[in-house]
């Protein structure tokens, strides 16, 4: 199964289980991942959710067979695969339990996008991140918003526009992890997390998360709707054919030929 699910001690624990892809997602895995945080969200049992990752990498974003489909799609198709994303990336950032992130190994792209929403991400110092979609003709639309409110518009501007890689540390000092700790004591330090997180009164937490998300200008879903419509775009733009056409021919697009 591409996601595992369990519960330890009213902790449920989804783990992404593609290792043989580096956990990268498809529609599958975003509708079950979206349906695992709905549902340990509404169970008055569960007490916290740790996303985790089985093998090298916690997430490269998406599959390159799902990206295989989308390089046909129209645009109605490409507005809902996006829409579908983004009501994933709103159901963990509107969770009323707390979400940890467990972080290891290469988070790229979207992946990035599922640390932004957990309320508590840790990572080990060999970590790496990136926002890659320029480099394929796209954009980062349905995780900007998440992204944006942790790292800064500033910081967006530059990792959006280069989508270089950056290390743990730089992560860290971007306010996108909040925890670097050696691999050895990763969970540890998740389990440290939760034990903190059981002293507190789950109904005072969830109350806490709206209040935070009510101080802070939540996303409207004519956000929501709006950043789906671009990415659609995007993908069926010149570029974005060209760019997805590119990676999975594995050659260099036209605009980085020079």
């Amino acid at each position: 199964m591409s996601l595992l699910v369990s519960r330890e001690d009213g902790v449920a624990v989804l783990t992404l289980n593609r290792p043989e892809v580096h956990n990268a997602f498809d529609d599958a895995l975003i509708a079950a991942l979206t349906a695992a945080y709905g549902e340990a969200g509404a169970d008055p049992a569960v007490k916290a959710i740790v996303l985790r990752a089985n093998g090298p990498s916690f997430c490269a974003g998406a599959d390159l067979n799902w990206m295989r489909r989308m390089a046909a799609y129209s645009r109605d198709e490409n507005l809902a695969d996006a829409g579908a994303l983004g009501e994933l990336m709103r159901t963990i950032d509107t969770c009323p339990k707390p979400t940890l992130a467990r972080v290891h190994g290469s988070a790229f792209a979207g992946a990035i996008g599922l640390i932004a929403c957990s309320d508590i991400a840790v990572a080990v110092p060999e970590a790496l991140f990136a926002v890659t979609e320029v480099r394929i003709g796209l954009i980062p639309a349905v995780i900007s918003p998440y992204l944006v409110r942790a790292m800064g518009a500033r910081q967006a501007r530059r990792y959006f526009l280069t989508a270089e890689r950056f290390s743990a540390e730089t992560a860290l000092a971007l306010g996108l992890v909040h925890e670097v700790v050696p691999a050895e004591e990763l969970d540890g330090a998740i389990a440290r997390h939760l034990k903190a997180l059981s002293a507190g009164s789950p109904a005072a937490q969830a109350a806490t998360k709206d209040l935070v998300a009510a101080v802070d200008r939540p996303l409207s879903a004519e956000v929501i709707v709006d950043t789906a419509a671009r990415i659609a775009d995007q993908r069926a733009s010149a570029d974005g054919r060209e760019g997805l056409t590119a990676f999975l021919e594995k050659r260099k697009p036209q605009w980085g030929q020079a």
